[in-house]
């Protein structure tokens, strides 16, 4: 009689056990599981890219030109150079350029050699050509526009001068990349909240960004580049910035 029911108690001992370790799987799958998707859903993100527009103008114009004078010796031809140049400087003040604001380079010449009837450049110098480059700078770029297109008429009075396509330059660039990043980051923030809230999530925190490369180009023109674009021919101009950003969904 003893031994049977020494025999019920180990076995009902036995049910116990197993009933606890069963009921403490269960527990271990369920909190697992529950991990498992908080710990998805914690990784759960949205990329998106925002961009910002802003419209400029130019505060600097540049105009760079050179002097060519040819003449039979590398004296005379020094000599002519030397000549048209207050020429130039006095079309130049005339212009609103004083004369300080010009600047001259160094002077380079070289040989001009006769070309043979065969088509072919021979031994023989026949004269010589001297040269001198000049920049201008002004905060008034519509006047270098201007001067761009006139000062070709020196040709007029015996200079031959070729002047250089002018640059337009913004020279708050650099304070102006920092705005534009900071808009194209507050509208990717602004395009992922809304794909967020329409699948019924809540946006998190920003996980990275990275910046793209800024497209400054002419007003109303759509060109883009992978290295970026720095436009120096317009002096109404366009700068883009684009950030790309990733952000924990909840």
């Amino acid at each position: 009689m003893n031994n049977s029911l020494k025999a019920m108690e180990n076995k009902n001992k036995v049910s116990i056990d197993f009933g606890v370790l069963g009921i403490s799987f269960i527990i271990g799958v369920i909190i697992f599981t529950a991990a498992w998707k908080s710990n998805q859903k914690s990784n759960q993100t949205i990329t998106v890219t925002g961009s910002a527009k802003k419209e400029i103008v130019s505060d600097l114009g540049i105009l760079r030109g050179t002097i060519f004078v040819q003449s039979l010796s590398a004296s005379s031809a020094y000599s002519e150079l030397n000549r048209q140049k207050p020429m130039i400087i006095s079309y130049l003040e005339q212009k609103g350029f004083p004369k300080d604001k010009i600047e001259f380079s160094t002077i380079n010449s070289y040989p001009v050699y006769e070309i043979g009837p065969n088509g072919y450049q021979t031994s023989k110098i026949i004269g010589y050509v001297y040269n001198q480059r000049i920049e201008l700078k002004s905060e008034d770029v519509y006047k270098i526009k201007e001067l761009s297109l006139d000062i070709a008429s020196l040709i007029e009075k015996g200079i031959d001068f070729r002047v250089e396509p002018p640059e337009y330059h913004y020279t708050k660039i650099a304070d102006l990349k920092i705005e534009i990043q900071a808009e194209a980051a507050k509208d990717a923030m602004v395009r992922a909240k809304k794909i967020a809230d329409a699948t019924d999530r809540d946006l998190g925190p920003m996980r990275s960004a990275r910046m793209g490369v800024l497209q400054i180009t002419p007003k109303f023109s759509n060109a883009v580049s992978d290295y970026g674009i720095n436009d120096l021919s317009s002096i109404e101009k366009e700068i883009v910035g684009v950030v790309t950003a990733s952000f924990q969904i909840e």
